[in-house]
């Protein structure tokens, strides 16, 4: 008999957690967007802004850590060696970790957002 597979936390469990450590390490502009029923990818996006490269690169690491920490298995981690921006991919729960300008020229959230203009049929 097959032994059942290991389930991570869900992103409801690792929500706190991700949210709590941008907050530990200061992170600016935080933003939680309810993927529920919008996409298959994940349940919520996270996205934030780190003052600097380095500070990109040491809260992407910290929340790479505490991910772990509670169990949510191994987390995908892309754009690490140049901290403009970090994508974190915890399963349930995508972060985005940029740099001010890196956000600013992406503007990530309004693809996401609720208020986006939607184009009439005609």
């Amino acid at each position: 008999m097959a032994e059942a597979e290991v389930k991570g936390p869900s992103g409801d469990e690792i929500l706190p957690i991700i949210l709590n450590s941008l907050d530990d390490d200061q992170a600016q502009d935080v933003v939680t967007i309810d993927l529920s029923g919008k996409s298959a990818m994940a349940d919520a996006l996270v996205i934030c802004t780190g003052r600097s490269q380095r500070h990109v690169g040491a809260i992407a690491d910290h929340l790479q850590r505490k991910l772990k920490e509670a169990g949510a298995g191994r987390v995908r981690v892309e754009g690490l060696p140049h901290c403009d921006w970090v994508l974190l991919d915890a399963g349930d729960v995508v972060i985005h970790v940029f740099r001010p300008e890196v956000r600013d020229f992406y503007k990530i959230e309004r693809m996401w957002s609720v208020d986006a203009p939607t184009e009439e049929p005609v």
